[in-house]
């Protein structure tokens, strides 16, 4: 616990150094009294991870360990600032992968310690929502109506699907789960639904710019409606995402379940002899250009390194995909951003919120920022959405949340450890 003198001085400057490695980045930010952000390093693992179509927990764990001195330093020397000038250390501590949390949670409490610093935890989740609260913030040069009334959060990434409602209470933030994902986040959806078609990890970027050269009625993809699990009897359903409230308490109108059209994907696949040209696909991307649009050097960016070669052209992108192959990829997303608005609204209706925030690093998907802004507009309902760079993995979003932790003095305790299933909100 730092000296009362000491904790004067840090809300009174408010450096935090936010670290973040709870999945394959390797991130580190200096953000100002949660509002401006002097920077934001990541470095990324998707080359290491590309060749086996998702993500390794091993490897994303000593690549960490590789990355993390010199991406805190980048960070520092980016910001401008030494350490002696930080106020507080804030750590990603779940969910996520155990050994990939283990290590910036080791080092956080490392320099903290050394330094007599505060060490805050900051929940992924909880990261996420503050990433567009920190992009409006930065926006405005100060806090905006975003800090002042509930909205209804959507965190859409490769591993999270879910719906918060966030409120703010004096200065801090509160969180009740609205609804979620049983099965598949849509961000995996995205993933395996692309490494099916032979595509590039991740999935999520590949499909969104070759979507667009498709007919996205052209396979008639819908959702089922989601029922309770006699067999569970009100228990939580087992699955890969954050541990949270029994099913039976939610809302069946507010739960996602991905899964099945992943399914229909591959049966679709089966039905019109396309795995042929999948797998010619996947050698042609694999064999002479997979790994040449990674970049595993230090970026600023965290979506820098998230970027296929995008077609600009129906011919460029005729000459990676068929036609039919290209329908079945505008399809499938249509299909899947249409559900996460219908919940979404619906949510929002059945919550009384006036303000959406849209998250994670789905939100930086191209058609869902098309299609979610006009019909927010249409209902009367503010949005925002994070910048592409804040919309995946990064430290700025951990710091920007660790400010209201600061300034009530929420420490994290000396045993703090990784929760890979980490719950927010209940």
């Amino acid at each position: 616990m730092p000296h009362p003198d000491r904790l004067k001085e840090v809300i009174s400057r408010g450096l935090i150094l936010g670290i973040e490695t709870s999945c394959d980045e390797t991130a580190a930010a200096v953000v100002e009294r949660g509002s401006r952000t002097l920077a934001s390093v990541v470095s990324s693992q998707i080359d290491t991870h590309a060749r086996y179509g998702g993500v390794v927990p091993e490897l994303a764990s000593r690549e960490h360990l590789r990355a993390i001195v010199p991406v805190v330093r980048a960070a520092l020397a980016q910001a401008g600032v030494a350490l002696h000038d930080l106020d507080a250390v804030a750590v990603t501590s779940g969910p996520g992968l155990a050994g990939a949390l283990l290590v910036g949670i080791a080092y956080a409490k490392a320099l903290a310690f050394a330094r007599r610093l505060p060490l805050i935890a900051v929940n992924h989740l909880e990261g996420h929502i503050h990433a567009v609260l920190l992009n409006e913030r930065s926006a405005a040069g100060a806090p905006t109506r975003f800090d002042e009334e509930p909205s209804l959060a959507l965190v859409v990434s490769g591993g999270h699907t879910h719906l918060y409602l966030a409120r703010p209470a004096h200065g801090s933030w509160t969180y009740a789960l609205v609804g979620r994902t049983l099965d598949d986040a849509a961000g995996e959806a995205y993933d395996k639904v692309a490494k099916l078609l032979g595509l590039g990890y991740p999935g999520g970027p590949w499909i969104d710019s070759l979507a667009r050269f498709g007919d996205p009625f052209a396979v008639p993809f819908s959702f089922a409606q989601i029922k309770r699990k006699v067999h569970l009897a009100g228990k939580t359903a087992r699955t890969k995402a954050a541990r949270t409230a029994p099913i039976a308490k939610l809302d069946p109108h507010f739960l996602f379940s991905f899964s099945g059209i992943k399914t229909a994907v591959l049966r679709y696949v089966e039905l019109h002899a396309m795995r042929a040209e999948a797998d010619a696909r996947a050698v042609r991307l694999f064999g002479a250009q997979g790994a040449s649009w990674h970049d595993r050097s230090v970026s600023n960016s965290a979506s820098a390194n998230m970027r296929p070669p995008i077609p600009q052209s129906r011919e460029q992108a005729l000459s990676l995909c068929s036609q039919p192959t290209l329908d079945l990829i505008a399809s499938f997303q249509h299909a899947v951003i249409g559900d996460l608005m219908k919940k979404t609204f619906a949510a929002a209706q059945a919550v009384g919120a006036a303000r959406l925030l849209i998250t994670g690093g789905v939100a930086a998907n191209r058609e869902l920022r098309q299609r979610y802004t006009p019909e927010a507009a249409r209902r009367g309902l503010g949005i925002a959405f994070p910048t592409l760079a804040l919309s995946t993995d990064n430290a700025a979003m951990i710091a920007a949340a660790a400010w209201p932790r600061l300034l009530a003095q929420q420490f994290a305790p000396p045993d703090l450890t990784a929760d890979p299933s980490l719950a927010l909100g209940v």
